[in-house]
């Protein structure tokens, strides 16, 4: 399967991106440290969201195989550039947090099933990722 994201540039460093499927619509703006104005996504942290949802979503498609609900699971991504070049994502710090009463013996498969996130798997390798989890308890 396919889908088309049509990408337009703005000016200032600005640009706008259409989901095909959908017709959504999505800014993004260079960062502050990178000429940028800051007022929107910058690339970069779109892969840093991109992954933290992909794990929700897996997260998700887990709870319905559990017939669970996970609904209040947070994803928080702290993204670290590299400080010398080349300029690129460096490490990704992941927080997620589960509700309460996941029982111990499903929390692997749960771990697993992060750790597999699509998104997660396309990055490059020389990207530090630190996924600590909280079980709401």
């Amino acid at each position: 399967m396919s889908v088309k994201i049509s990408c337009e540039y703005l000016g200032d460093l600005r640009t706008r991106a259409t989901h095909g499927p959908s017709g959504s619509l999505l800014l993004t703006d260079a960062p502050v440290d990178n000429q940028g104005k800051g007022e929107a996504f910058s690339p970069s942290d779109l892969a840093a969201t991109a992954v933290g949802t992909c794990i929700l979503t897996i997260l998700g498609i887990q709870a319905k195989s559990l017939d669970a609900d996970f609904r209040g699971a947070r994803v928080e991504v702290e993204k670290h550039m590299t400080t010398v070049p080349p300029r690129r994502i460096a490490r990704l710090d992941i927080r997620i947090s589960m509700p309460a009463g996941i029982p111990e013996e499903v929390r692997a498969r749960l771990i697993r099933a992060a750790e597999a996130c699509p998104v997660k798997q396309s990055l490059h390798p020389d990207i530090v990722i630190a996924m600590d989890w909280n079980w709401g308890e």
